[in-house]
């Protein structure tokens, strides 16, 4: 059976070939931490606006903050100028990045009204002056990451990983899906193969990996590593659960007991990280992830969501494991 394994991307050497991917919102330091102890070889942070960092914007200069403990990391950033992209690479290396990602995938209007995201696919002269300069700006990898298409109509993954070997990137991410897609709907297979055939950097696979068997299909189309999102949330350890079952091992799966109990450390070093009111905001956000499934999770979460300190989420944590553990 397909097998986990190191993976080298430039200068940067992983541990294994599952990385965690950017999310926004949720991939900050305190969660890559947590993925990195779940058997990550590599995690993505969130990604970061280029202009919001040109102009000083400190919500987006703490974004770039890097533990000791999160190493190796990716920062990805997005921006539609060479000026930006560069500075924004610079500061990324000077903050302690182990690499520089340029999002060229993103289907967020928001983010595309900006003239970055995925409809940089759409200007390939565009996208390659800028990802030529975030690498001519740092020393460390420079890594893209876009999506194997648009629309349905046009396969454009293979072209995009060329242009990307080409500008002198370390590694190519590939989300499976087209952009007209987002995040529904079964990853396109024969399109990361064709990328995967195209070109001598890694490829990495992306889109819609819960599983041993998902990620085994993505390592036997060639592509060099796989990439983990929203598997990950709920289930940091999804990462040596995969390795595990790739090895012929049982993977240990975590109960419900072990969830709440992984997920209150994670809320615990929200409120270290970010302050209480804001720390205990953030962590509410992916609460759907983490308690669901289980007796008692639809009253857990409706009580959680009106908490407002740390010790009340404690106690109602506690009192949950111990109902749990008398079923």
């Amino acid at each position: 059976m397909t097998q986990i394994r190191p993976l080298r991307i430039g200068s940067v050497s992983l541990a294994n070939n599952l990385v965690l991917a950017p999310m926004a919102g949720i991939t900050d330091s305190p969660f890559r931490i947590l993925c990195l102890q779940g058997g990550a070889g590599l995690v993505c942070a969130e990604m970061v606006s280029a202009h919001a960092l040109h102009f000083g914007n400190e919500k987006s200069g703490r974004m770039l903050q890097i533990s000791p403990k999160e190493h190796p990391v990716s920062m990805q950033i997005f921006g539609s100028d060479e000026q930006t992209i560069s500075q924004a690479a610079r500061q990324a290396q000077a903050a302690g990045a182990d690499i520089v990602d340029l999002n060229a995938g993103c289907p967020v209007k928001k983010i595309n009204k900006a003239g970055a995201g995925c409809v940089l696919m759409k200007d390939e002269a565009k996208l390659a002056r800028l990802l030529t300069a975030a690498v001519k700006s740092v020393a460390i990898p420079v890594t893209l990451k876009t999506r194997v298409a648009l629309t349905h109509a046009e396969r454009l993954g293979a072209r995009l990983a060329k242009l990307a070997e080409d500008c002198g990137a370390a590694a190519v991410t590939l989300h499976a899906r087209a952009a007209v897609d987002v995040h529904n709907g079964p990853p396109n297979i024969d399109a990361l193969a064709e990328a995967c055939a195209a070109v001598k950097i890694p490829v990495i696979g992306n889109g819609g990996v819960k599983d041993a068997a998902m990620a085994a299909a993505f390592l036997q189309a060639g592509c060099a590593g796989v990439m983990i999102g929203r598997g990950a949330v709920g289930n940091p350890f999804i990462f040596q659960d995969i390795t595990d079952e790739m090895a012929g091992r049982v993977p240990q799966g975590l109960t419900p007991g072990k969830r709440l109990e992984i997920y209150l450390k994670l809320i615990e070093e929200n409120v270290v990280y970010y302050g209480e009111r804001i720390g205990l905001n953030r962590s509410r956000k992916t609460a759907g992830y983490w308690i669901s499934g289980f007796d008692y999770a639809s009253s857990v979460r409706s009580q959680l969501v009106r908490l407002d300190n740390l010790a009340a989420v404690r106690t109602l944590f506690e009192q949950t494991r111990q109902m749990l553990s008398q079923k």
